[in-house]
C-alpha cells in the first residue's frame, strides 16, 4: 500500500490518499486456495487431535512374538524404507490400522499427517468431493469457500485409505491416476493441484476374488499391491492371545485402577482356544465385559460369555488324534508294505516303485519292523 500526503497552501500535511495495488488475479486465486488448504487442515487437526495423540503407534505397540507377527512387522519396516504404495490386508480387527500407523511413523513422513479415510463410510455420492476437493460453487450446497479434499490434507505426509475394496468402480479409475500422476483436480476445477504424498491401503474383502469378477480394477490393484502384507488372524496366532490379553488388561488398569490383573488358567484355556471371528478388537470386549464382572479380582472362566466357554479346549481331543509325525509314519509303513506286496517281496523292484535308494528301503523296514512281516496288497 502507498500513501500520498495531502497539504494545505502552508505546506502543512492535512491528509493522506491511499493507494492499493493488487496482484494479478490468478495469484490472488492461487493464494485464496492456498489458504483453504490451510483452513482445512486446521479444522481436519482440531477434529482429530485426540486422534492422532492416541494412535502414534509404532512397531514396538503392537502386541506379538509369534512368527507371523515378527514376518508382519519385519516387512512393515521394509515397507516404512520407500514411498511405494503399501496394501495391507487381514480380517476385521487384525490391527491393519495399526500396521499402517507405524509404518507412516517410522518412514520419512512421520513427521507430516497420516489422513485416514474410511471408504466404507463415505456415500457413494460424496466420495469425490471427499477425496479430491471442490472449488466454490461447484454444486448445489457446495461451501462458498470450496474445500480441499483428503488428498490435498496428505500433501507431504501419508492418505490411509482404510477398506479401499469398497471403492465404486468408477472412482476405481480416479484413484488409479491420482496415485499415477501424483496430481488432483477439484470438482468444479480446471487446474491440477500437483501433490506429494504416500499410499497404504487395507482392506478385509479378498481383493484377487474380486479380480476375477470385475468388482476391482486389475490395474489399481497392481499398483496398491507393490507392497503386500498380511495382518494375521488371532486364530493363526493362538500363542499371542495371553500376551495380547494382558496388554488389554494393562491399557484398562490406566483408566480403571481396580481393572482386574490377572486372567486365571482355565478362563486363559478357553480364551485361547476360541477362535475369534472378531479378533483383537473381540478380545478387547471380551477382556472389558469380563473385567466388569470379576470386579478387583482375577479373571475366571465363569466370567466368560457362553460362546467362549462352551469351546472345547484342542489339547482335550488329543487322546483322539494322533500327532502329524505319528499319522506320516503311518502312511510311509502303509506305502511301504504296498509296495513290497506288489513286488513280490523283491526289495530293489519295490524300492525302486516308492521312488527311493534300496539301502534307505532297509532302513526304513528296520524302523518299521516290517523284515519278516507278512505282506499283503
Amino acid at each position: 500500500m502507498a500513501r500520498i500526503p495531502l497539504k494545505d497552501k502552508g505546506g502543512r500535511v492535512i491528509g493522506a490518499v491511499g493507494k492499493l495495488l493488487f496482484w494479478h488475479p490468478e495469484k490472488i486465486r492461487e493464494l485464496l486456495r492456498e489458504l483453504e488448504v490451510l483452513e482445512g487442515r486446521l479444522d481436519y487437526y482440531e477434529r482429530e487431535l485426540e486422534q492422532i495423540y492416541k494412535s502414534r503407534y509404532t512397531l514396538d505397540k503392537i502386541v506379538g512374538e509369534s512368527a507371523a507377527m515378527r514376518e508382519a512387522k519385519r516387512m512393515a519396516i521394509q515397507a516404512a524404507s520407500s514411498d511405494l504404495p503399501v496394501l495391507i490386508t487381514g480380517e476385521t480387527g487384525t490391527g491393519k490400522e495399526m500396521l499402517a500407523q507405524a509404518i507412516h511413523n517410522l518412514s520419512r513422513r512421520g513427521k507430516r499427517p497420516m489422513v485416514k479415510v474410511n471408504c466404507a463410510a463415505i456415500p457413494p455420492e460424496l466420495f469425490e468431493s471427499e477425496l479430491f476437493g471442490y472449488e466454490p460453487g461447484a454444486f448445489t450446497g457446495a461451501s462458498k469457500g470450496g474445500k480441499p479434499g483428503k488428498f490435498e490434507l496428505a500433501d507431504g505426509g501419508t492418505i490411509f485409505l482404510d477398506e479401499v475394496g469398497e471403492l465404486p468402480a468408477h472412482l476405481q479409475a480416479k484413484l488409479l491416476r491420482v496415485i499415477q500422476d501424483k496430481e488432483v483436480e477439484r470438482i468444479g476445477g480446471t487446474k491440477p493441484i500437483l501433490l506429494d504424498f504416500r499410499v497404504i491401503a487395507a482392506t478385509n474383502r479378498d481383493l484377487k476374488e474380486m479380480l476375477s469378477t470385475g468388482g476391482f480394477r486389475k490395474d489399481l490393484y497392481y499398483r496398491l499391491a507393490i507392497f503386500s502384507i498380511r495382518a494375521p488372524s488371532l486364530r493363526e496366532i493362538p500363542e499371542d492371545i495371553p500376551r495380547l490379553a494382558y496388554h488389554f488388561l494393562e491399557e484398562m488398569r490406566k483408566e480403571n485402577p481396580r481393572a482386574p490383573r490377572r486372567v486365571e488358567k482355565d478362563a486363559m484355556d478357553r480364551l485361547v482356544a476360541y477362535p475369534w471371528p472378531g479378533n483383537a478388537r473381540e478380545l478387547r470386549n471380551v477382556l472389558e465385559r469380563a473385567s466388569l464382572e470379576a470386579g478387583r479380582g482375577p479373571i475366571k472362566e465363569e466370567h466368560l460369555p457362553d460362546e467362549i466357554k462352551r469351546t472345547k479346549d484342542p489339547l482335550d481331543l488329543r487322546e483322539d488324534l494322533r500327532t502329524l509325525e505319528q499319522e506320516l509314519l503311518e502312511a510311509e509303513k502303509r506305502a511301504i508294505r504296498k509296495a513290497l506286496a506288489r513286488c513280490g517281496g523283491n526289495k530293489t523292484l519295490a524300492a525302486k516303485l516308492l521312488g527311493i535308494h534300496r539301502t534307505v528301503l532297509y532302513d526304513k523296514l528296520r524302523r518299521h519292523g516290517l523284515q519278516r512281516a507278512k505282506l499283503r496288497s
